[in-house]
């Protein structure tokens, strides 16, 4: 396909975007110098009407079909009206999904352009990530009404982890730290109960946490922070904050952070 060859001309059908079988053309045709290469794409074909027209636009063009058809009936038909009219057809996905389904022995779904949910799920999963972090311990209260999720409980109840966990089923979450001498924020008892959880621990667990926390910091475990009395005055101040909001409350005593994400997730299952 030099620079004085005719004009090659590819038709590209699919029933989603098409990008994927242009990228092949594209780079298949590049190992032939391919200035001479005029692709059409025809997105979203759903109907055997349209499918008749390209085969009739492509042999009167003597052009190539590429496609990737995933539906058989559309497959099928294509392939019967390419053949009458002799016009070659290159299929894309196809030799891709027999040789999986031999060695799997699972049937496709046939259903055009789930690469492009899939990536919506992707987007989605990177959209919550970001916003558990922009909205980690109670650092911007706007988030508490946006979120789908608000987590609720005193220092080291693992409120962090909990949100990116959870952020990775797509879930929004925000997480609000509860200090007896901070006044929670007023967003709290503006959303619905349903949508807080309350996270409570035992305060021998949480004694355990904290004085762990300290020496990793290298600091002394008699510290305030790990202070028994103190921690049974904040997981009480909690407590009555929980019980004002309404809000379902979960015990992370003795679970580990995967167990009480995937409780929290089923509560707030999305489609």
């Amino acid at each position: 396909m030099g620079e004085n060859a005719d004009q090659f001309v590819v038709y590209i059908v699919s029933d989603s975007v098409g990008e994927t079988a242009e990228l092949v053309v594209k780079a298949a045709v590049s190992q032939f110098n391919g200035s001479g290469l005029e692709i059409r794409r025809i997105p979203y074909v759903e109907d055997k009407g349209t499918i008749h027209e390209v085969v009739m636009l492509a042999q009167k063009a003597k052009a190539l079909i590429a496609f990737t058809l995933v539906v058989p009936e559309m497959k099928e038909y294509l392939l019967a009206c390419a053949s009458q009219a002799k016009v070659e057809t290159v299929d894309i996905i196809g030799p891709m999904l027999e040789k999986i389904n031999d060695i799997t022995q699972e049937k496709p779904r046939y259903e055009p352009g789930l690469i492009y949910r899939l990536d919506e799920d992707y987007f989605r999963k990177v959209e919550a990530i970001e916003f558990a972090v922009k909205y980690d311990d109670g650092r911007d209260p706007r988030g508490i009404i946006l979120a789908d999720v608000v987590l609720i409980g005193v220092s080291r109840t693992s409120k962090t982890p909990l949100s990116q966990y959870l952020a990775h089923k797509r879930l929004k979450v925000a997480n609000v730290p509860l200090v007896p001498e901070v006044e929670p924020p007023e967003e709290l008892f503006k959303i619905s109960p349903k949508k807080c959880i309350g996270l409570k621990i035992s305060p021998e667990k949480l004694n355990g946490i904290r004085a762990e926390r300290l020496k990793a910091l290298g600091l002394k475990s008699e510290a305030n922070y790990a202070n028994i009395d103190r921690i049974k005055e904040e997981l009480m101040y909690a407590e009555e904050i929980m019980e004002r909001i309404g809000c379902p409350v979960i015990d992370v005593s003795s679970k580990a952070v995967e167990e009480t994400a995937n409780l929290i997730s089923s509560m707030f299952r999305r489609a």
